[in-house]
């Protein structure tokens, strides 16, 4: 998984990142929380992209919510989580655990940037 993660890091262009990522702070985090919610893998994994994204020139805001959203929101483990606690409250879980981690990455970001 590392060795796969590494190689994403080096091989995906820089320009591709400023064409995902605009700099605007509603747009980048839903896309950030949008790729997190989608991939999937262990945490290490995120942290290890997250820095790729953030030396490829990606807000803080987009990474914050991309690394809350991969282990918060599941949507590849969405059926099995329906099946265990139910799809009523999966779904539920899911839809808040991504607002949150949009709200997390907005509010991480303003912390940042006040004590830097």
């Amino acid at each position: 998984m590392l060795l796969l993660v590494s190689m994403i890091n080096n091989l995906v262009p820089k320009s591709f990142y400023s064409k995902v990522f605009s700099g605007n702070t509603i747009s980048d985090s839903v896309v950030g929380a949008l790729l997190g919610s989608i991939l999937t893998g262990n945490p290490i994994s995120a942290y290890i992209l997250g820095n790729g994204f953030l030396k490829n020139g990606v807000s803080l805001i987009a990474v914050t919510a991309f690394l809350t959203a991969w282990t918060t929101v599941g949507i590849i483990q969405l059926p099995a989580e329906t099946m265990v606690l139910g799809r009523k409250f999966a779904i539920y879980r899911n839809i808040s655990a991504f607002a949150i981690s949009i709200l997390t990455a907005i509010i991480t970001a303003y912390i940042v940037g006040l004590l830097s």
